[in-house]
């Protein structure tokens, strides 16, 4: 809760506290100083911190107040009678109803800080427009009839001047954030009070000649601003990291035109769809997303080398280039790391895709899962076949259910090769599929849900940060490597998974 926040509701409950004192002067008098407080309180509120919908009740309450606080100075006062005392009461319920409900949707919906980066660089962030003039759209249509990206760059910072940059700066996107889950379009919008890390277009720090470039790629129906968080730890820690905005698999991405496209490719992994044919339909989204990494790979190079103007001239070291994502983004990561330019990757939950036309991985290569996809790899493992229970509890056919069994078992595989090139998989206890991303920060109710997992997500992202960092420095800077050689006590709840690869 916001410090005028705060001091709103605190007047809108000592408004309510007064309506029960007898002595009518006393009360008048009261009424009257705490609503002009309260009405003093809201316009600076409304003017520092900004109108969100969770608040209205309490905007009201405390410009009704005022009104009839003045109202009851200058009338007459009257003998009270029994119905306008029942009145009274029921409208004393009703405020303190209110209040509750405001008190619960302020817990709900917090504007909330991130957690701040913890390496010794300030942070720039600056976003890219792409046209790959050589591919066709397949999922949509756009401008050029051609596939275009939005990538976010968050890199180390000369200095910082003004205020932070908002977490989610195309605020016109939010409304489809809240569609996503299912909420009416108004419920996110007080996301846009939330601040980053990260300074709007500040200068690239000359601490270094250049920094790794690290390529990113994040889920189904998300978003490259749920990468904020790690993408800032990593920048702060002198790493150049672009969050890809995969067009037509976002919840949403606004183009520079005004332009937003949606996701039309959420469900092609449902069991109504071809899963794994010669041609299926998740192989084929794949492939446009390893795609779109090799081509974002591309515009960087012509950056790079002066081709493309920018402030990033010179300043990628793009002889270490990693690459991570989350769910079908991490599958993304994987795949794209047979590209010969880019030295390791991470993958964070995600199942991987395009197994059977390619030899193993043989670069170092990360996985990090939550708790249930380890369980869920272990029952592979052991052979362990799905009851009619479970089939019915996941909406699942058993045919699909065989599909993604022999898709874990050739993913079991490919980990023991990453393995033996020098990769590890790890495990967060108590963590589930959406502590890998800022999802988990924006409303408590997620963890109660199960939507993230028991652990704290500030204890989540400060532990998948931690490895992160320690993994892209091993393998892109040549120093730490620490946390990859075993359990780590600062660490309990990341467990190395070497029991599957026995």
């Amino acid at each position: 809760m916001r410090l005028f926040e705060m001091l709103l509701f605190f007047t809108s409950a000592c408004l309510l506290a007064l309506l029960f004192i007898v002595n009518p002067r006393i009360r008048r008098s009261a009424l009257l100083l705490t609503s002009g407080a309260g009405s003093f309180l809201l316009g600076i509120h409304l003017l520092v911190e900004g109108y969100r919908v969770q608040l209205l009740f309490l905007y009201g309450f405390t410009i009704l107040m005022l009104i009839l606080s003045l109202i009851d100075v200058f009338k007459k006062q009257k003998a009270v009678r029994t119905s306008s005392r029942i009145r009274r009461v029921l409208g004393r319920l009703f405020i303190g109803m209110g209040l509750i409900g405001t008190a619960c949707f302020q817990y709900v919906f917090p504007v909330f800080d991130l957690p701040a980066p913890t390496g010794e660089f300030k942070v720039g962030t600056q976003v890219f427009h792409f046209v790959d003039s050589n591919r066709e759209e397949t999922f949509g249509s756009t401008a050029t009839g051609k596939r275009e990206l939005m990538v976010q760059v968050w890199y180390p910072a000369q200095t910082g001047t003004g205020q932070y940059a908002s977490f989610i700066p195309d605020t016109r996107i939010l409304s489809y954030m809240a569609a996503n889950y299912g909420l009416p379009g108004f419920t996110f919008q007080h996301l846009k009070y939330v601040p980053s890390h990260a300074y709007s277009g500040a200068e690239v720090s000359s601490s270094q000649t250049s920094y790794p470039l690290i390529l990113a790629n994040p889920g189904f129906g998300s978003s490259r601003f749920l990468h904020t968080s790690q993408a800032e730890n990593l920048a702060s820690h002198g790493y150049i990291v672009a969050v890809i905005d995969h067009t037509f698999n976002t919840f949403a991405t606004e183009f520079p035109d005004g332009r937003i496209t949606t996701s039309t490719t959420n469900d092609l992994f449902s069991p109504d769809h071809d899963y794994r044919t010669e041609n299926g339909n998740r192989d084929k989204l794949g492939k446009v997303l390893t795609d779109d990494v090799a081509f974002a790979l591309d515009q960087f190079e012509l950056i790079q080398s002066g081709q493309i103007p920018s402030r990033f001239k010179g300043k990628m070291d793009l002889k270490h280039v990693g690459v991570f994502g989350h769910s079908i983004g991490g599958a993304t990561a994987y795949d794209a790391a047979y590209d010969p330019r880019i030295t390791a990757g991470i993958d964070l939950d995600g199942g991987l895709y395009r197994l059977r036309d390619r030899e193993g991985l043989q670069k170092p290569f990360l996985f990090i899962h939550s708790a249930t996809e380890y369980e869920r790899l272990k029952m592979v493992r052991d052979n362990r076949v799905y009851t009619d229970e479970e089939l019915e509890r996941t909406g699942s056919t058993r045919e699909w259910m065989d599909q993604v069994t022999e898709d874990k078992k050739l993913e079991l595989e490919r980990m023991r090769e990453a393995v033996g090139a020098g990769g590890q998989v790890l495990y967060i206890d108590n963590a589930e599929h959406l502590n890998f991303t800022d999802v988990q920060f924006i409303s408590p109710i997620f963890k109660m849900l199960g939507v993230t997992g028991k652990i704290a997500p500030e204890r989540a992202n400060a532990v998948i940060n931690a490895y992160m960092l320690d993994f892209f420095d091993m393998y892109l800077k040549n120093q730490g490597g620490n946390l990859m050689k075993g359990p780590d006590s600062r660490f309990p709840e990341m467990k190395f998974a070497t029991s599957l690869f026995k």
